[in-house]
């Protein structure tokens, strides 16, 4: 059977809850390309509000992931039926008709061994194989094994994997570097695009483009026929980031792509779903709430256009820079999007040129030189001498420094003396005593001061080396290096994110609490021991 390709739009239409009286007790990842279960929000709606208001779990993410023990419409009916009785207990209701998700996963290899040790024997830890999953489960099987990143979080996410597949080439296993690029791939050609995670409730968005990535680190594995195998779904990621720019006019938006008034085609985070997060509902509903003169709906696509960018929450995306409520996503164009489509268009033309499509590659070619000169044009602040978003809605540049400044050195698309200025100022506004900061505001959001993330310390350290700011490369790396060296020490575990001020702890801020395992810190981690070894101690301080 040919897959259905599912855009954004359509996915919703084409999801079913099996009906039958006598459902299958699994569905594989080849039923995928002909349905998904309903999300828990549109499956049982008014249960799903009660116990998320309610707060019967402290974690919301906790009852979307919970699996119904029988049919969704039985339950939702039965729930109709019961809700109104004398002594209704929805909790009691809950645990009859519901396998919980289970606790936060903590994964605890031997006590004590070396950091790279631990890291190696976390990867089968946090390895997850579902080429079947229950029936009605909110979760999406995929053909290969993966590896999720650990905590609350039991499924593959998007972004995140590919700093995982980093420390699992590092850790030998190019084997699951190969799985996990196949079932990206399987997902563009069954959904249209890369979700932001396995789950029903992840279908409407994807996360920062880094499948061209994935492609580039298989084919440092096995050479570029890689690039020919993948470039269907290369094409196929970039046809979804791009959907709409032909009719656009100049000054307006649709779905993921923004024109500007002279012309320049740029993207913006986007959701298909103007609704509350299903896995932070309540959270959604409170902040649409403090801003009675928005609609809520263009409130929660701004929150879940936020989600999609993986910087959930960030001073990036809110107008005011510290409320929550303030939040105008889908109105900026992010310098980091555009950096990574700008890679996507010439890791197209790159497997063109390997299938010898010379039409192809010269078209991609110039897509991209046209982007590259969008964004030098529109996204670099000449004055501050760095690189910024952009609000496309009143035509004006973001002004705050952030680590988002260093794609288009990770990237290698910055003029070289436009690179040079950006090292100045991350290196006198953003260095921290444990790495490199994302960005210069402190507001509780947890993509703010003064947390650190790790895949943000690899695109510093690799940006800047691109363009021979090797001293400074170092000196992010080995700090963070150090950071993370210093908690596993005292707490053996490597964390979600790091605070950055010295003190040597984890993370604060956002939505949950601090997750352990944690997918990307290992391979992050690993890749900065390859690099600098036991030299993080020394020079730290420098």
């Amino acid at each position: 059977m040919r897959p259905i390709a599912l855009t954004s739009l359509s996915f919703v239409a084409l999801m079913c809850v099996a009906c039958s009286s006598q459902p299958p007790a699994t569905w594989s990842y080849a039923d995928a390309q002909g349905r998904a279960n309903l999300p828990p929000d549109q499956a049982y709606p008014e249960l799903f509000e009660a116990v998320q208001r309610g707060q019967v779990f402290t974690d919301q993410k906790h009852f979307v992931d919970a699996l119904p023990n029988r049919d969704p419409a039985r339950i939702r009916a039965d729930y109709l039926a019961q809700r109104g009785r004398d002594g209704f207990d929805i909790k009691a209701f809950v645990k009859d008709n519901f396998i919980e998700s289970g606790a936060a996963e903590s994964p605890a290899p031997r006590p004590g061994a070396p950091i790279k040790e631990h890291i190696d024997n976390l990867w089968p830890v946090l390895s997850r194989s579902y080429s079947q999953v229950p029936a009605y489960s909110s979760l999406l099987p995929l053909p290969q094994p993966y590896v999720v990143p650990g905590g609350r979080f039991r499924e593959m996410y998007y972004w995140d994997s590919y700093f995982t597949m980093l420390g699992l080439e590092q850790s030998g296993d190019k084997a699951q570097v190969r799985q996990m690029t196949d079932n990206f791939a399987y997902m563009i050609d069954t959904y249209g695009h890369i979700p932001n995670g396995n789950r029903t409730y992840y279908l409407s968005r994807s996360q920062p483009p880094f499948f061209a990535y994935m492609v580039e680190l298989q084919a440092r594995i096995e050479g570029d026929q890689a690039y020919g195998r993948y470039l269907p779904q290369l094409q196929k990621e970039y046809a979804y980031w791009m959907e709409g720019a032909q009719a656009l006019k100049p000054g307006d938006a649709a779905r993921h792509v923004v024109k500007l008034a002279d012309g320049s085609v740029l993207n913006r985070y986007w959701d298909a779903s103007p609704t509350p997060r299903q896995e932070s509902w309540l959270q959604d509903v409170s902040t649409a709430e403090q801003v009675p003169e928005r609609p809520k709906e263009e409130v929660w696509r701004d929150l879940r256009a936020g989600a999609e960018s993986g910087w959930d929450f960030s001073s990036r995306w809110l107008d005011d820079g510290q409320n929550l409520a303030s939040i105008r996503t889908t109105a900026i164009v992010p310098v980091d999007l555009n950096s990574l489509i700008y890679h996507l268009e010439h890791t197209i033309a790159k497997a063109c040129e390997t299938v010898q499509n010379m039409a192809c590659v010269q078209a991609y070619g110039r897509r991209a030189e046209l982007r590259q000169r969008a964004i030098e044009k529109h996204l670099w602040n000449a004055d501050k001498g760095f690189y910024v978003d952009y609000d496309w809605q009143r035509n004006q540049q973001r002004q705050g420094l952030t680590a988002a400044t260093l794609f288009p050195l990770y990237t290698g698309l910055a003029a070289v003396e436009h690179a040079n200025r950006t090292a100045d100022a991350v290196r006198d506004g953003l260095l921290r005593p444990g790495g490199i900061a994302t960005t210069q505001a402190s507001n509780g959001q947890q993509w703010d001061e003064p947390n650190g993330w790790a895949p943000l310390q690899w695109v510093a350290v690799e940006g800047l080396e691109r363009y021979q700011h090797t001293a400074l490369a170092q000196q992010i790396g080995s700090r963070f290096l150090q950071q993370v060296e210093n908690l596993y020490g005292k707490e053996n575990k490597l964390v979600e994110k790091y605070d950055l001020s010295g003190r040597g702890d984890g993370g604060g801020g956002g939505e949950y609490e601090l997750q352990d395992g944690f997918g990307w810190t290992n391979g992050v981690t690993l890749m900065l021991l390859g690099k600098y070894g036991e030299t993080s101690q020394s020079l730290v301080g420098k």
